[in-house]
This record gives structure tokens, sequence and C-alpha cells, in this order.
């Protein structure tokens, strides 16, 4: 089964023609200031290299920091209203106030308190105040804005007031898009609150980024499914994906480690992707980035969802180096590196620089660093090989010595033995593991919803068919699902037995063939 997988990093953007688990083709492309135009470069370099063996593909498989990026870099957001049931409770923390007030002022388009929301055991704070609701609905309307986000007290647990709003607010005003927190966040409401606000500002970006990413496939000649990857380093298909684009946050990171993986040949590892901005650490549990279970930041906004447990510092390809006195970054020339590095001709010294001085990597013109000092280029790498122990082991849980998977574009910036690391592994065509990453990734389902009145064995088996129901729709091959995580929690505090149920399980892509669509 031939798939492509085209990851779009900061600095660059690569793809990768798999068979099964071989690697058949790779090319590695600068991104491009519009991103799309990057990701049709390397898909034409890669069928030119690939000829005939791409026929046959039936998917391609994309990975974005696109959605990060304009987060970061407070650009392509839209405005989103909040509407918040919650009254009488939660009054004292309005939404946006953990906001940084630059993004805030880009991204608020009103809030909106109305009566309703549930207490943590399932019963009413009071009825919703459904007439506030079609007022906050209309009011959106009239002022133009795109998108609303709607949360509600407990809305994991009982997502009623959530549907119920999401209901009048589509009828109030059909044009405004909507997000519910419930189906994006977790227990905790400003959290959740903020996840839903940042899908919904992005909705418009996401809508254009995925059209823009049939387009370059479709242009392509090729005829297959087109997926989006996801933070969890699963996929979903491009229509699904343009609704919910804070999924594809860190997906950049967690196709490197699903890809390093594959290459290495190991599913238990910490893994290390350096790429031309960042390098970022996270650790593999059975082949799949250990999640994070606490509050992840986003653009400085506090976030709590489905994100893998990452560490980035500033440190790649292209960061910066000074000489006088010596500081590595955490600057970078991001995807101008072709322009900008000494190797290819610029008057940056960058941290490509130091390694085809130190002979760590032969690429550009090595005569233009011929003049930097051995004791300027190794002081250089102990603050990169510093920098990147230190993180390493941060991520670390226990003492135990483990593996470590180099992967990116700049991994020769990786030290070759580090404290608790039993041995550093430089995977095979590890300049390109983010796109062999993305082209592995598999279909997710994914069910987390209370059972009442049923044993604990039939509540997981329920939860399991859910879950298995909702892959297959995503476009999952129904014999090669496998559940890959079960969580169980028995809540005393509801009647009628109730359990909290949460099954996730992974299929490969039904080999189906057709063009690609968003």
């Amino acid at each position: 089964m031939k798939r492509i997988g085209i990851d779009v990093g900061g600095t660059n953007t690569d793809a990768a023609l798999l068979d099964g688990d071989r690697v058949l083709a790779s090319v590695k492309t600068f991104t491009t200031a519009d991103v799309t135009s990057g990701v049709r470069t390397a898909l034409n370099d890669l069928l030119a290299q690939a000829g005939d063996a791409a026929r046959d593909t039936i998917a391609v498989m994309i990975g974005t920091t696109h959605f990060t990026n304009a987060v970061v870099e407070r650009r392509n957001l839209g405005r989103a209203a909040a509407i918040r049931v919650a009254l009488p409770a939660s009054a004292s923390l309005v939404p946006f106030c953990d906001w940084p007030r630059d993004l805030a002022a880009k991204v608020n388009g009103g809030v909106y308190l109305v009566e309703g929301g549930h207490e943590y055991d399932g019963r009413p704070l009071v009825p919703m105040n459904e007439r506030a609701v079609a007022e906050a609905a209309r009011k959106i309307a009239a002022d133009g804005i795109p998108a609303v986000a709607i949360s509600a007290t407990f809305s994991p647990l009982t997502a009623e007031c959530e549907e119920r709003a999401a209901e009048i607010v589509r009828n109030e005003a059909p044009d405004v898009h909507v997000t519910m927190s419930s189906t994006l966040g977790r227990i905790g409401l400003l959290e959740r609150e903020n996840v839903a606000l940042m899908n919904a500002s992005l909705i418009g970006l996401a809508r254009e980024t995925t059209r823009a990413f049939v387009d370059a496939v479709r242009d392509s000649g090729i005829e297959a499914q087109l997926f989006i990857t996801q933070n969890d380093g699963t996929v979903v298909k491009a229509d699904a994906a343009r609704e919910y684009p804070v999924f594809s946050f860190a997906s950049g990171p967690t196709n490197s480690m699903r890809g390093a993986a594959l290459l290495a040949g190991i599913e238990d590892a910490v893994v290390c992707d350096v790429g031309g901005t960042t390098a970022d650490v996270g650790c593999l549990v059975n082949g799949f980035p250990r999640e994070a279970n606490n509050v992840v930041e986003v653009g400085g906004v506090r976030t709590l969802f489905r994100m893998p447990d990452l560490l980035s510092v500033a440190l790649g390809g292209g960061t910066k180096v000074t000489r006088d006195p010596l500081s590595v970054g955490p600057e970078s020339v991001g995807y101008r590196l072709g322009q900008e590095a000494l190797v290819f001709g610029g008057e940056q010294v960058t941290a490509t620089d130091i390694a085809v001085a130190a002979g760590l990597i032969d690429i550009g013109d090595k005569s233009r660093v011929a003049g930097l000092s051995a004791d300027f280029v190794s002081r250089a790498l102990a603050v990169m090989h510093d920098r990147i122990a230190e993180a390493v082991d941060r991520m670390k849980t226990d003492a135990t010595e483990i593996p470590l998977l180099a992967a990116g574009g700049g991994a020769m910036l990786i030290p070759e033995t580090m404290p608790g690391i039993s041995k550093v592994v430089h995977v095979e065509h590890n300049g390109v593991a983010n796109a062999v990453g993305a082209a592995m990734a598999q279909i997710s389902g994914e069910t987390d919803r209370i059972y009442r009145d049923m044993e604990r064995d039939d509540a997981i088996a329920a939860a399991r068919a859910d879950a298995i129901a909702a892959a297959i729709e995503a476009g999952a091959d129904k014999d090669s699902i496998k559940v890959i995580e079960v969580e169980d929690l028995p809540l005393s505090y509801l009647p009628g037995r109730a359990i909290r149920t949460r099954v996730r399980v992974v299929g490969d892509a039904a080999a189906l063939k057709g063009t690609v669509s968003a």
C-alpha cells in the first residue's frame, strides 16, 4: 500500500513515498512563505524522483505547523465570540481573561455569559437560558463575527447544554461556525474554553489551507485520498481536519517521532528531532508519543487537550550563532537558511555552518567556513550539546537508560553520548523522518463517555464498538483496527453505577482511491 507523507516545517518541507514500511523516494525543499507552493514543489519533486513507483498511491498525508505558527506569530487569525453557559457560577474569570493582550485583541469577538451548565455529578446548576443564547447568536451575526466557541461547566461529562446552545446558534445565525469545547478539551473550564476559542479563530485559515492542499494534490495528477496528520500521530480526512485545526498543532514533532520509531525499529525511546528552528524532545511508548496530562501553553495561552508531551528548545540548523560574546540562538534564519547561512553564500553564522566546520556534515561551500576558529567551533558545539542533553534529561521520567533516536535535518547537532542514554541511534532517512511519520500515520477512532447501569466489561465493550465505528467512518480499514488505549473510571458520585470509559483505536487507511476533496 503506497502512501505519500509531506511535512511542512518552519524551515523545510519534506516529502517521502512509502510502500508498506519501505521508503521508495524522499525529497527536502525549503518551506515557502505561503506554505502551499512549497507543498506543491515538494510533491512534484518527489513524483519526478519516484517515477512509475508512485503509481497506485492511495493516500497523501500532510502535516503542517501552519496553524500553530498562526497563533504564535499572531497572524491569519479570525475573530471569535465566546458563549459560556455557566451562570451563576464561573463569572469571576471571563473568557480571554488569561490570554496575552495582543492575541486577545485580535481574536476577541465578544463575550456572552448565560445561565446554565451542570455540577460535577451531572445535576443542572440552573435551567439554561435559551433566550439569552438566541440573543447572543443574533448579536454575533449582526457584528459580523464568523465563529463562536461554546463552553459549559463540566461539559465533557454532560454536553447537553453545549449541544442545545449550538443548535440555537445554528438556527439563529446559520453562517456562524460553531465550536463546542466538549469536542476538544477535558475537565478544566478555562483551558477547555481556550482551546475552543483558538479553534474558532483558526476556522477560516483551516478552510483556506485544506483547500490549497487539495488543489496541490489534485494538480499533481495523483488520485488519492488526502489526510491531515494530528497531534497524537494519527490522521483524519481533510474535510474533518478543517473543522478542528487545533488537533494539528503538534503534528510536526509527532510525525518525526513516529517516523523515527519505524525507521529504527524501536518503539520505546526518547526522540530528539532537530529541525531548522527548534529541537523537539519527546518520549515514545509502544510506538506512539507520550501524551501530556498537564496544561500545555500555545502562544502564551493555557490549554488542556490531546497533545504530545514535548519539550522544545530554540536550537536547529538555522539557529544564529554570534562570536563575541559567544551566543547560540534563540533567533533562527528559518526558511531563509539557503540564502543567509555562510555555506550557502550568506553572511550569518548558523548552527549548520558550525556543523560543517566541525566536519559533522558536508553541504554547501565548506570553504566559506574555513575562517571560523577551531576554538569558536568547539565552544559553540559544546553549548548545543549541553542544551540538548539537558532537554533530554528533563523529559525522562526515571534513571533507566534508554535509547535516543536522532531525527531531523539537524540531527548532526545531537551528541553521541549523554547521561541516561544507552545509545544514540541516527535513523536511516533521518532528514525526512517527519515525512515518513506522516506517511505511516494511521486513522484513529476514540470514544470518551459515561455509561450507566452496565458492568465494567460491558461498558468497555460498548466503548470499543463506538471507537471502532468512529475509525471506520473516518476512513480506516476495518480489518486493520487495533485497540491501543483503554481507560475506565467508576464515578461514585453519579447514580446508576456510572463508569466513564475512554477507548482509542487505530487502523490503516482503507485502500479506496478517488478524487481528493475538502
